[in-house]
């Protein structure tokens, strides 16, 4: 969770200084392609509608000529497909300003217990918002993931063998 596309360094949800709220994705290119990312972002966004704030815009920020035609032919395609303009945008990404340790991994952190222990394994909030297991516990909390594929991942998440298994519970309920 962070800033882009403004024009100050450091921004923060009070002062955003041209900046929107977006997220930053770090992806292996050998195991998801940023064909299926856009896939993935196009079926998890409202392409037409427009948003009534910069903070808020639905952009596509990109790195890069290759992302951009990628993104620019994604976006026709979506139009196409849906017969109405799209009015999401694609800028050039810029500088990733990451946000307040209060707006990451906002699921986890709603779960105290396994956020402390996540907090003990990634001391500091730089090691605990870029954890990918904090990531992934945050996106299976967040209603993202089935409990079987959570079961099978859980292993490799580092938690104690209780906190896993109240987890599992967790993502049982809310499925």
């Amino acid at each position: 969770m962070g800033y882009a596309g403004g024009r100050s360094a450091h921004p923060t949800y009070h002062d955003l200084d041209g900046h929107s709220e977006t997220i930053e994705i770090v992806f292996d290119p050998a195991r998801v392609s940023y064909g299926e990312l856009l896939a993935i972002f196009w079926s998890e966004h409202a392409p037409t509608e427009r948003t009534w704030s910069r903070q808020y815009a639905n952009i596509i920020f990109t790195h890069g000529e290759e992302q951009r035609r990628l993104a620019e032919q994604s976006r026709t395609a979506v139009a196409e497909r849906l017969g109405l303009p799209v009015a999401t945008g694609i800028v050039e990404a810029g500088i990733f300003w990451p946000a307040e340790d209060y707006h990451q991994k906002h699921s986890l952190r709603a779960t105290p217990d396994l956020a402390r222990i996540y907090q003990a394994i990634y001391p500091g909030p730089a090691a605990f918002r870029d954890s990918t297991a904090t990531a992934r516990i945050n996106g299976y909390l967040g209603g993202y993931g089935s409990a079987e594929a959570l079961a099978r991942e859980l292993p490799a998440l580092g938690l104690p063998p209780a906190a896993g298994e109240a987890l599992l519970r967790l993502v049982r309920r809310r499925s």
